[in-house]
Parts: structure tokens; C-alpha cells; sequence
């Protein structure tokens, strides 16, 4: 007799108050056939909390084994079970663990559902007090400065509000990376420990935010920038170099003129800076 594939369940689990809990998860914890954790320790805290004791098969799924993992848990979905994926906080897949497993389960057609919960990047937003009508999130970035800096050049035209995770020792030069990319006078804000005793947002322009990180940031982080500014005329490449021109001879270093002229201009510093070694390349006077 053929089995029916059983459902993949992505349940959110709260980002710091356990009271933000929602119903269902409960009762998907108690019930599911198999719960897949990213750190059954944390699971168990949480099971405790909510007075809940799983019936099902308990195993661990993050990072360091969830390409192993994923194909046990596809087949116990085409056996018919009920899978439960949680992890430490927020909804899983969202920089965590789950997109390989969902990814996996709609290849073979296994219904996937989600128990809607608590969400770092939404709630961060929503506090940021920046535009919301329209956003990306861009996950964390790169731990070498090199590589965050590129990661920050590709999106500095980007007109949508930019949200970002970020760990706390980490904050003050991701910071001063986005000052030095967007402008220091870029609007953001920073968002620590959400929903719990000692929650925190910081606004401000990120040049101030990135002095203010110096001293020592604590707790989990969630940074909401401002998107880039409407341009008001489409200016070329010659029109670029002019501007860092005029400003040099006004006494500018030409690192701070290109940075001004990316900030007022709407574009990437990168733009500003090929226009001036184009220029030079061409030996068009500077």
C-alpha cells in the first residue's frame, strides 16, 4: 500500500520573550512524529517553558550537519510523518537552518507549512522608525573587512531600507564600513536584544551610530539602514569628476571629495572613484 508523504512544519519560536509564543506550537511540538532542532539544549528550555513533552523523535539540524541530516528527514517525510523544523529563534530558513530541507521537500512534492511566530527582521523594522513600505534583507555580512566592503558597494545605490544581523563584537566595524560605503550621514538604526529586559534601539546617522558601537555593544543585533537617496538628475561621468575636482581645490583630499560626491549624487562611491581613474587614464585634467 502506498504511504501519502506526510508535511514539513517551519514553526518561528520566540526572539527573547518566551510569552511571544504563538499557540500552535505548542501543540505542533507535542504532536509532531519527528522535531528537528538546531540545538536541542535550547529546544528543551523551550519545551519546558511552554509545559509541553514532544512524542516524537528528537534530533538536531543546524549548520554542521543539515546536509547530512536532510536526506533522513526527506524520507521520514515520504513515510508519512510529520516533521517539525525549529530553531533558536525566529522563523526557520531566515538565516538559519531549513532552506536545504524545504528546498529538498518541495522537490518531492511534500507539503510544506509554517507556524507564523516572531520575527528579528520585521520587528526590527517595524522600530527602526525608516521607510517600510518597501525593504531587503541582507542577512549578515562578511567577517573580512575586504569582502564586507564589497558586500556594502554592491547595495550602496539601493533605494529599499536594508536590514542586517550582526554579531555584537562586530557592530562597530560593520558600522564604520557602512559610513564609509553610504555616508556617514546615512539614517539607521540598531536594534539589541529585541522583546527582552534590556531591549534597545539606537537611531541616528550611521557615522554616529558607528562612534557610539566603539565603547562595546552587547546582545543579539539587528541593524535597519536607510535607503539610498532619490537621485535628482542622472549625472555622468564627467559631470562626477568635475564635482570631485571642485572640491579638491577647495582643499578636499580626494578619498573625502569621492565619498561627498557618491553621498550627494545617489551612487555608489565605487562609480565615483572608476570615473576618476578613468579620467586620469585619460589624462582629462583633475
Amino acid at each position: 500500500m502506498t504511504v501519502a508523504p506526510g508535511t514539513l512544519v517551519l514553526a518561528g519560536t520566540p526572539i527573547g520573550d518566551i510569552a511571544d509564543a504563538p499557540p500552535r506550537l505548542a501543540e505542533e511540538l507535542a504532536g509532531a512524529d519527528v522535531v528537528a532542532a538546531e540545538d536541542t539544549r535550547r529546544l528543551r528550555r523551550l519545551t519546558q517553558a511552554l509545559g509541553v513533552q514532544p512524542k516524537g523523535r528528537v534530533v538536531s539540524y543546524f549548520e554542521g550537519n543539515e546536509a547530512a541530516r536532510t536526506p533522513e528527514l526527506v524520507e521520514a517525510l515520504l513515510g508519512g510523518s510529520r516533521v517539525l523544523l525549529v530553531t533558536d529563534a525566529g522563523m526557520p530558513s531566515v538565516s538559519d537552518p531549513g532552506y536545504r530541507l524545504v528546498a529538498a521537500a518541495v522537490k518531492k512534492d511534500i507539503k510544506v507549512t509554517a507556524v507564523p511566530g516572531p520575527s528579528a527582521v520585521l520587528t526590527a523594522l517595524a522600530l527602526s522608525g525608516l521607510p517600510v513600505d518597501r525593504f531587503c534583507f541582507e542577512g549578515f555580512l562578511p567577517r573580512k573587512a575586504g569582502e564586507r566592503l564589497s558586500r556594502l558597494r554592491e547595495v550602496a545605490g539601493e533605494r529599499r531600507t536594508l536590514v542586517y544581523f550582526e554579531a555584537p563584537h562586530r557592530l562597530d566595524d560593520t558600522l564604520a564600513a557602512m559610513a564609509e560605503v553610504f555616508g556617514a550621514e546615512r539614517r539607521a538604526a540598531v536594534c539589541r536584544e529585541l522583546t527582552k529586559t534590556y531591549e534597545e534601539i539606537k537611531r541616528g546617522p550611521v557615522g554616529e551610530l558607528a562612534e557610539w558601537a566603539a565603547e562595546g555593544v552587547r546582545g543579539e543585533i539587528t541593524v535597519v539602514v536607510e535607503g539610498a537617496p532619490e537621485k535628482a538628475e542622472e549625472l555622468g561621468a564627467d559631470e562626477l569628476v568635475r564635482r570631485v575636482r571642485v572640491r579638491e581645490e577647495a582643499g578636499e583630499r580626494r578619498k573625502e571629495a569621492i565619498a561627498a560626491v557618491a553621498v550627494e549624487a545617489g551612487v555608489p562611491k565605487r562609480e565615483v572613484f572608476d570615473a576618476v581613474v578613468a579620467a586620469k587614464s585619460a589624462q582629462k585634467p583633475l
